[in-house]
């Protein structure tokens, strides 16, 4: 019988050459997952009630700096890659869309999303944005064409033996911690996103996963 830690760790399985037909197969939900993981940084940051932590973080970069939402997004995964290195996770081409696109997504959602203002609409949202991380992290991680800087460190960190929604919650706590002291914004929701963005993943992952051969040669992080 497979253990949860066994289990968790196989989605740190990445395909470094893909060839044709897994690349048909894959590159949907990639592509799909990103944008649904991009419109929920949207819906959690309309919902005026407080963003998931890494957006705390992203928020206060961009309040101390000046620089655009979306673009502190792109810079500060470009940094976090670096700490791939210690840990031996290498990129896919899922590392590299997600680096590049996803605070443009981001950007494109806040552009085509309303703020609300009445409380019995922000609190769905919310919510919704819980469930569309879930989805989002698990299609596009799911894919097996590498995660991105964030969640590279969570599945490299589980390919040691821990679990992926704990290590997921510690990392998120950690960048709320930062993000607070640069000024991001903090609120109800941002507590709940820290407890919950963790499961969500990890379910969406159990749901949305496609196997990597174990014997393939192409198997990363080995």
């Amino acid at each position: 019988m497979t253990s949860p830690a066994a289990e968790d760790a196989q989605y740190a399985q990445v395909l470094s050459f893909p060839n044709a037909a897994q690349l048909r197969r894959r590159v949907p939900p990639l592509v799909a997952g990103l944008f649904v993981l991009g419109f929920a940084i949207a819906v959690s940051v309309r919902a005026q009630l407080g963003v998931a932590p890494w957006d705390v973080l992203h928020q206060g970069i961009a309040h101390r700096t000046g620089l655009s939402f979306g673009l502190v997004i792109v810079l500060v995964g470009l940094v976090v890659l670096l700490a791939w290195i210690p840990l031996r996770q290498r990129m896919g081409v899922g590392t590299v869309l997600n680096a590049l696109t996803v605070g443009l997504i981001a950007n494109l959602g806040l552009y085509l999303i309303p703020a609300p203002h009445a409380l019995a609409v922000r609190i769905p949202m919310l919510f919704l944005s819980i469930v569309l991380n879930g989805v989002g992290g698990g299609l596009y991680i799911g894919a097996g064409l590498g995660p991105g800087p964030r969640d590279g460190l969570m599945t490299a960190i589980a390919r040691r033996g821990h679990r992926i929604w704990a290590v997921r919650t510690v990392l998120e706590c950690s960048a709320l911690v930062a993000g607070f002291g640069l000024g991001g914004h903090v609120g109800v929701g941002t507590v709940l996103l820290a407890l919950t963005i963790g499961p969500a993943t990890h379910a969406g992952l159990r749901r949305f996963h496609l196997p990597v051969r174990d014997e393939a040669p192409e198997v990363l992080g080995e």
